[in-house]
C-alpha cells in the first residue's frame, strides 16, 4: 500500500474526486494519508479533514527562501513516508530539489491537452479563456509526471472534452473537470499505485489492460 501526499491551493475538486474514488475503492493499492495546502483558507482542507486525512498548511512566503521552504516541505513528506505527490491546482513552485527528490513520483493534472494551452502562465481559467480565444473545437485535460519544465514531464494519458458553441471560460471549465480530469486523475494514481506506470525514455509506458479513454 503507497502512501499518496496530494498538494492543493483551493477549492479541491480534484482532491475530492480522488477521495471518492479511494473510498469507491477505485484506488486499491494507495490510501491519500497527507493534504499540503499552501493557503489556509483553502476549502480542500475542510475535504479532507473530513475524510480523516491529516492536512497541513506551508505558505511560501513563511520562509526565508526557497531552500528554507523546500526543506520543511520535503520533512513533512518524508515524515509521512509519501510514496507519490499528486498536484492537484497546487500553486506553488516545486523547485528542481524537491522534483529530483521524488523523480518520477509527482503527478500533475493540467486542463488543457498538452502541448496546447500550457507552460509558464497558463493555469486556471486562463487556459479555457485561450482555448476560446483561439477556437479550438476540442480540448481536454492531461495528466503528467512533473519535472523542471512548466508542464513538460512524460505524459500518463489524456482525455478529449468537446468545445461548445456557447460555452464560456467557466462552463468549459466545469466540463473539462467533469468529463476528464476527475476521471483521469484518479486512474493515474491508481495505475502509479498498482506498478503499472514505467518511463522509458521520457515516455510513460502503461502495463496491463487499464484504458486511458474512459
Amino acid at each position: 500500500m503507497l502512501n499518496v501526499a496530494v498538494l492543493v491551493s483551493g477549492g479541491g475538486t480534484n482532491l475530492q474526486a480522488l477521495i471518492d474514488a479511494q473510498q469507491a475503492g477505485g484506488i486499491p493499492n494507495g490510501r491519500i494519508t497527507l493534504v499540503v495546502s499552501s493557503r489556509e483558507d483553502a476549502y480542500a482542507l475542510t475535504r479532507a479533514q473530513r475524510a480523516g486525512i491529516s492536512t497541513e498548511v506551508l505558505r511560501r512566503r513563511n520562509f526565508a527562501d526557497q531552500d528554507a521552504y523546500d526543506t520543511k516541505l520535503l520533512s513533512v513528506l518524508e515524515k509521512r513516508e509519501i510514496d507519490l505527490v499528486v498536484l492537484a491546482g497546487f500553486m506553488t513552485i516545486i523547485s528542481p530539489r524537491v522534483i529530483h527528490h521524488f523523480e518520477n513520483r509527482i503527478i500533475n493534472v493540467h486542463p488543457s491537452l498538452i502541448p496546447s494551452f500550457c507552460g509558464e502562465g497558463f493555469y486556471g481559467l486562463r487556459v479555457h479563456q485561450s482555448a476560446l480565444k483561439k477556437g479550438v473545437k476540442v480540448t481536454g485535460a492531461t495528466v503528467h509526471f512533473v519535472n523542471e519544465v512548466c508542464d513538460g514531464g512524460p505524459i500518463i494519458m489524456q482525455k478529449a472534452v468537446a468545445v461548445l458553441p456557447d460555452d464560456t471560460p467557466e462552463t468549459l471549465q466545469r466540463r473539462v473537470m467533469e468529463q476528464a480530469e476527475w476521471k483521469l486523475l484518479p486512474k493515474a494514481v491508481a495505475l502509479f499505485c498498482a506498478g503499472l506506470l514505467k518511463v522509458k525514455d521520457g515516455i510513460v509506458q502503461i502495463k496491463g489492460d487499464l484504458s486511458c479513454s474512459e
